[in-house]
């Protein structure tokens, strides 16, 4: 294989021909990774109806697993009174039309749509709608290459991790650690979502963040490397699991990493130079018992209201409860007791009854926001537990910077540091309690979805922190996750606009399918993947749409306000939700035919206006002449074409176009009579504008 090439060229100069046959199928690259990427890789399309001519697989009976005839590609040659003749090879084979599924390879020439399945509008009409598009990653990539070819600032995805516990499939099939051609297929797999992405950014300023474990990060590395030639690519090593995850007879678990593949002039944006490490820089915690003899219980200067129990959870160590006042003549038996708990009042070691340095109301507050911080047990002193609480003027450094939060301690306190008054860039070591994907992915997530599990969610803050590190100063920025699980990316961006009051957009894509044990489950009851029942529990359905909904919202799947608050940079309630609109869409397939007779305008309707910025209303329809919103405008008559260019210069908000039209001479005139908008082209027919061609482009 190594003068494979070498070969080849002497082949070219005899035949030509030959030559570019055979380098067909030599799939070699010059170092790195060399691996076998000629594999079949499909995809089946349940909801499209079979047609003449589609590639179509012949359905499992009801009840029984797949074998390996049902693999078996045929070719529908025709359809009559609800039954296909379908053909391979030589042989064919009658079959009823609902017992076999149309499939896509990713050479195959598709025409996608978007159909509009639900929505949620807690934002301001004028703002830009997040997208879910539940579709195969791969072809849902090739539509937005139409749409944002070059315009993408973020990718961010939590591929697949080729664990070997059937938790991704390649070809319609779950991939296990006994496929010997596992690590050729994830490879494979991943290549060539990649070079999409590589389309969708933009050179001149843009991140793609992939993270991943030690079973694939070397040769993502490589892979990253080979694709990606021009970019500057580091990797970080994050803490998800300070406990670890056990693995027998292997050392736990308790990191992940974080590939940075920056693009152009993408900076890195510098962080607080905070000394962590430090108890100098720490802030000063206040003792809330009052020291000074004129504040001891009874006297004028404390008051009565100042002298009153604090209950703290003998085994968590946390403030449970704040009790009320007691007046000079009520003794400390006298209140009533938590199970649980220990009460505490403000006594000094010689047993002087002192006040507590803040009003019960006043320490209610401050300990809402983590501000009052239990210190360490004394089994022996009247007062049990040291209690202190941060100041106005501590808690003005927090909110104004000066001083920063890096995360909370076990009693729900904060951790907080003054800076040194200078930036610097982050190390590519991260351990931050923040980024426990089991308390702040998986706990987090049940706050939106207390009915459902979804296995092994990032951190929110995780994502967040990462994100920020590249769209700072970015407050219109568009991120793309594409492997978008349980919605953890389109939170972290909310999050970040409701920090910094930007206008960030995210596009989650994701599929429908089920767990291989839900998948064997749902076999045997006799369900079919079309079936209404099986795509109910399929991913993009059960958690990604419902998760992000309920983030927007404040309403869990439940139908209750969400539980939990966020934390660390702001604390606020999960229930207050997010001023933001969300649109769920699914990706269809188009005949060729009906777009030809101009019967599928309203299926790429939602392409375009997610190309002209995903706001306000769809245009949904054909019009005679023309159609505008007040954010992109669609010329279906060209002889309208002046009135139509009147009404988008006296619309500034109008900065997308779309123009019907085979001439290219009335297209070029367009750009010319309209400077500052883009203006896009649509066939008449819309065949050629909409036809996707996979990786091996036109034959």
């Amino acid at each position: 294989m190594a003068n494979i090439h070498a070969v080849i060229e002497e082949v070219a100069k005899l035949n030509p021909a030959l030559a570019r046959e055979i380098q067909k199928y030599v799939k070699t690259h010059s170092y790195g990774l060399v691996y076998e990427n000629n594999l079949p890789d499909a995809v089946r399309l349940y909801k499209k109806l079979p047609g003449v001519g589609d590639n179509v697989n012949i359905l499992s009976k009801r009840g029984h697993e797949e074998t390996d005839v049902n693999k078996v590609v045929w070719t529908v040659k025709e359809i009559k009174d609800g039954v296909a003749i379908i053909q391979n090879s030589d042989e064919f084979y009658e079959v009823p039309v609902e017992d076999i599924v149309p499939i896509v390879g990713y050479r195959d020439v598709i025409y996608p749509g978007l159909k509009e399945v639900d929505r949620v509008e807690n934002g301001k009409p004028e703002d830009p709608y997040h997208m879910v598009i539940n579709s195969e990653n791969y072809h849902a990539l090739e539509a937005l290459t139409y749409a944002y070819a070059g315009k993408v600032d973020c990718i961010y995805i939590d591929p697949p991790y080729n664990s070997g516990a059937t938790d991704w499939k390649y070809n319609n099939d779950y991939v296990d650690e006994n496929d010997k051609y596992r690590h050729s297929k994830w490879l494979t797999f991943m290549e060539r979502r990649l070079k999409l992405a590589a389309q969708l950014l933009n050179p001149n300023n843009s991140v793609l963040i992939v993270t991943i474990d030690e079973k694939e990060y070397a040769r993502l590395g490589l892979l990253l490397e080979q694709i990606f030639p021009e970019a500057k690519i580091q990797m970080i090593s994050s803490i998800i699991s300070r406990k670890g995850t056990a693995r027998a007879d292997e050392f736990s678990r308790t990191n992940e990493f974080i590939y940075c593949v920056r693009f152009g002039n993408c900076s890195i944006e510098k962080l607080n130079d905070v000394k962590s490490v430090s108890k100098d820089s720490e802030v000063h915690w206040q003792p809330l018992r009052r020291s000074d003899l004129a504040s001891k219980r009874g006297t004028k200067k404390g008051g009565t209201a100042q002298f009153y129990p604090i209950y703290i959870d003998s085994k968590e160590g946390k403030i449970v409860h704040i009790g009320e006042p007691l007046m000079p003549s009520d003794s400390l038996d006298s209140i009533p007791m938590i199970e649980g708990t220990i009460p505490v009042f403000p006594i000094r070691d010689n047993g002087i009854e002192m006040n507590w340095g803040l009003t019960g109301g006043a320490l209610k507050a401050r300990l809402e926001k983590g501000f009052v911080r239990v210190g360490k047990y004394f089994k022996d002193k009247p007062q049990k537990y040291v209690i202190s609480y941060l100041t106005t003027g501590t808690i003005e450094d927090i909110e104004k910077g000066e001083a920063t939060v890096t995360g909370y301690a076990k009693d729900g306190s904060v951790n907080a540091f003054y800076s040194t008054g200078k930036k610097s860039l982050p190390t590519t070591q991260w351990d931050n309690v923040a980024y426990d994907a089991k308390i702040y992915g998986t706990n987090v997530n049940s706050c939106f979805m207390p009915d459902r599990i979804f296995p092994f969610p990032k951190s929110v803050y995780a994502v967040e922190d990462v994100i920020r590190l590249f769209v700072t100063n970015k407050p219109d920025a568009l991120i793309v996750d594409f492997f978008a699980g349980s919605g953890t990316t389109a939170n972290a961006v909310m999050l970040l606009n409701h920090l910094d009051g930007g206008n960030r957009r995210s596009i989650s894509i994701t599929n429908n399918e089920i767990g291989a044990d839900e998948e064997r489950t749902f076999i045997q009851k006799g369900l079919q993947p079309y079936d209404a029942e099986w795509m109910e529990y399929g991913i993009a359905n059960y958690f990604t749409w419902p998760r992000i909904k309920s983030a927007i919202t404040g309403i869990n799947t439940l139908n209750e306000p969400v539980k939990g608050d966020y934390k660390f940079t702001e604390e606020f309630p999960m229930s207050d939700g997010f001023k933001e609109n969300a649109i769920f869409c699914e990706l269809t397939y188009e005949s060729a035919w009906p777009i030809r007779l101009d019967n599928a305008f309203d299926a790429i309707a939602p392409i375009l206006w997610m190309q002209a910025g995903c706001r306000g209303p769809i245009i949904r329809k054909i019009g005679k002449s023309y159609l505008t919103t007040d954010y992109y405008g669609v010329l279906f008559d060209y002889n309208q074409a002046s009135k139509f260019c009147e009404k988008i210069k006296n619309t500034p908000s109008i900065k997308t176009v779309f123009v019907v039209t085979d001439d290219q001479r009335r297209y070029s005139n367009m750009c010319k009579r309209l400077p500052g908008v883009e203006v896009h082209r649509l066939y008449e027919t819309y065949l050629r504008t909409f036809e996707i061609y996979g990786e091996g482009g036109i034959d």
